[in-house]
């Protein structure tokens, strides 16, 4: 690829940022370091075919001062983040780290090992365990805890157990509250959009290096294995439920509609050990992740935060989490969970007064300041969040997309919008030397929106998709985010020409078997091409034999629609099959057995020709 070097803008920004923030403060290093056991050497994961799912080597490149193509911020918290091993939590506690975007964590008990988050590949977690085996004994895995129900926390339960373990009883599933429903809704619904998003903002197919990806901020990457989930045995919905596992006492405190919609904390009183799940990491996290979700609640999360500080923080001595190092120490414990709560209260609180006085979500967001007490410690830096996109993220929660202005209200698309404003600009070549200009003079925001509405307007110009991808570059280097770094970057990839596509898919077979009945038919709804049903009427019955239900499925007027129910009016056809058998016959299995269609078996074939299943490599940069 066509790379530049870091401009003269960038490097000045870059200068002024080693003169500001608190570079020689080194507890973070020091805490990063601390408890270090072993290393997997070389620190690369390989599946069953060989091919590479994770590889931390090559990060290797995360040595000395930051280039001038990387913020040093960014710069900084990728070199603690890289540091991958075991290490010693506290006695009986011990945590892998970098060997996927999150941690895992061996908690030891009477007979065996609880695992908690086994990491997003089973890959990944069995190597993980491994490497806990051969330097803690040949222990075996009697529980895994779920913290909540993202992904890189469930997707590597493979690499830890099996289904006939749990199945035995050998081995409990504990998970809190609602999180099959919300794991598995998560990576259907939206998922193929969520997916392909995912491969911009964790820079997976990125080239890795001071002019590519150098980590994401939250954890370097994803790894891209085999993603699995087993159903949990024991779901927590009470704050003070205690439960003890292997002689392990674990009170769990639930912290639902925080990062997660399903997510719990968790304390072991014999450890004096606090599990904070993703709710309190080194970085500020996002109410609204670049790829895409439900905005979150920060007045919730403080809340929760403020519920761990009094229930749990004078009484523990150390506060780990799912991604990032542990604090030690009831003082600093304390200091960090406050600031942390502190963090997302004034995100939450400023945000909602500066709208009440009228201002939009991007004026919020251009003026929008820390207190010196949140801005001068390194675990409130936007590395995976930023302040940016998060209190705009506020503002869309609270009142949706419109800003009240009636200009904005039925604006043209942006393929149109582009056309006109290129036009009144004086054509293509014009947009294209008017973004020069912005761009020999820093100006790469307003470059990239010139260069945006280039593209779309004439997405085949050169000199506009080489000029817009150049920029895309600027704004990567100087990005202290490291998720809008990748973001950027991966803009600059699919405008030369290299759409990646979405590096990890997380429709894996184990996830989609977990879908209810319900989610199924939901799942096919959305997959209704709408104009192409408009005229068509198909009435069905599917008896899902293993679960003894029955559903009557209309579709009609392009909407899909089903009811429980043993009526048999208006019937067409009746399709029994288990319901993995059911799903095989979405993904266009109709000759393998284990189905029995009685009636009109075209009524199935109708509806499965207007089926349309998602682009998993759709543009986002281009038209």
């Amino acid at each position: 690829m066509d790379q530049k070097p870091a401009a003269p803008t960038i490097e000045r920004q870059h200068a002024e940022a080693l003169t500001r923030l608190p570079f020689d403060d080194k507890r973070d290093f020091e805490q990063a370091e601390r408890g270090f056991i072993a290393t997997l050497k070389p620190a690369i994961v390989r599946d069953d075919h060989g091919a590479v799912v994770w590889d931390n080597d090559s990060y290797d490149f995360l040595q000395g001062d930051a280039p001038a193509t990387v913020h040093p911020s960014l710069w900084r918290q990728s070199q603690l983040v890289a540091k991958a091993g075991l290490f010693e939590v506290s006695e009986g506690i011990y945590q892998v780290r970098g060997l996927d975007l999150s941690n895992v964590t061996f908690v030891e008990g009477n007979t065996g090992v609880i695992v908690i988050d086994p990491l997003l590949s089973r890959e990944t977690g069995a190597a993980a365990l491994d490497l806990y085996r051969r330097n803690r004994g040949e222990r075996d895995v009697v529980a895994v805890i779920h913290t909540h129900s993202h992904v890189d926390h469930f997707g590597g339960v493979f690499g830890v157990t099996s289904q006939a373990d749990v199945d035995s009883g050998a081995v409990q599933i504990i998970a809190p509250e609602g999180f099959v429903e919300h794991a598995v809704a998560e990576n259907v619904y939206a998922g193929v959009a969520m997916a392909r998003r995912s491969g911009y903002m964790y820079g997976a197919a990125l080239d890795r290096g001071p002019q590519g990806a150098v980590g994401a901020g939250l954890g370097q990457t994803t790894s891209t294995g085999e993603v699995g989930l087993i159903v949990p045995t024991m779901e927590i919905s009470k704050t003070g439920q205690t439960h003890t596992v292997d002689g392990v006492e674990i009170e769990f405190q639930m912290a639902p509609g925080t990062e997660a919609p399903a997510e719990m904390h968790f304390y072991f009183p014999q450890f004096k050990a606090l599990c904070m799940a993703e709710n309190a990491t080194h970085n500020l996290h996002n109410l609204l992740t670049l790829r895409g979700a439900v905005v979150r609640d920060p007045h919730v999360w403080s809340q929760y935060l403020t519920e761990a500080i009094e229930r749990y923080s004078d009484k523990t001595e150390v506060v780990f989490a799912s991604h990032h190092w542990p604090t030690w120490g009831r003082d600093e414990i304390v200091a960090f969970l406050s600031l942390q709560r502190d963090l997302y209260a004034y995100l939450h609180d400023q945000t909602l007064r500066l709208i009440n006085r009228g201002y939009t979500g991007a004026e919020v967001a251009e003026d929008f300041t820390l207190p010196p007490a949140l801005e001068n410690v390194w675990h409130t830096h936007g590395y995976y969040g930023s302040v940016s996109h998060n209190v705009k993220a506020i503002v869309q929660r609270y009142l949706g997309w419109f800003d009240g202005n009636p200009a904005r209200l039925w604006p043209h698309p942006p393929q149109a919008l582009a056309q006109r404003y290129v036009k009144a600009m004086g054509g293509v070549d014009r947009v294209v030397e008017i973004a020069r200009e912005a761009y020999d003079a820093g100006d790469y925001r307003w470059a990239a929106t010139l260069l945006d509405h280039a593209v779309f307007a004439d997405e085949s110009h050169a000199d506009a998709r080489s000029l817009y991808a150049d920029t895309l570059e600027q704004l990567a280097y100087g990005s202290e985010n490291g998720t809008w770094r990748n973001f950027f970057f991966s803009g600059a990839t699919e405008l030369r020409g290299e759409n990646f596509g979405t590096p990890i898919d997380t429709n894996a077979p184990t996830v989609m078997a977990n879908l209810s009945p319900e989610q199924l038919f939901d799942a096919i709804a959305i997959q209704v091409n709408g104009p192409k049903a408009w005229d068509l009427v198909v009435t069905f019955a599917v008896v899902f034999t293993d679960l003894g239900r029955r559903f009557r499925v209309t579709l009609r007027n392009g909407v899909l629609v089903y009811v429980e129910t043993d009526a048999v009016d208006g019937i067409e056809a009746t399709l029994r099959t288990a319901k993995m058998r059911f799903l095989a016959l979405l993904g266009g299995d109709m000759d393998s057995p284990g189905m029995e269609v009685e009636g009109d078996s075209t009524a199935l074939q109708r509806l499965l020709g207007v089926l349309e299943p998602g682009d998993k490599a759709f543009n986002i940069v281009t038209p």
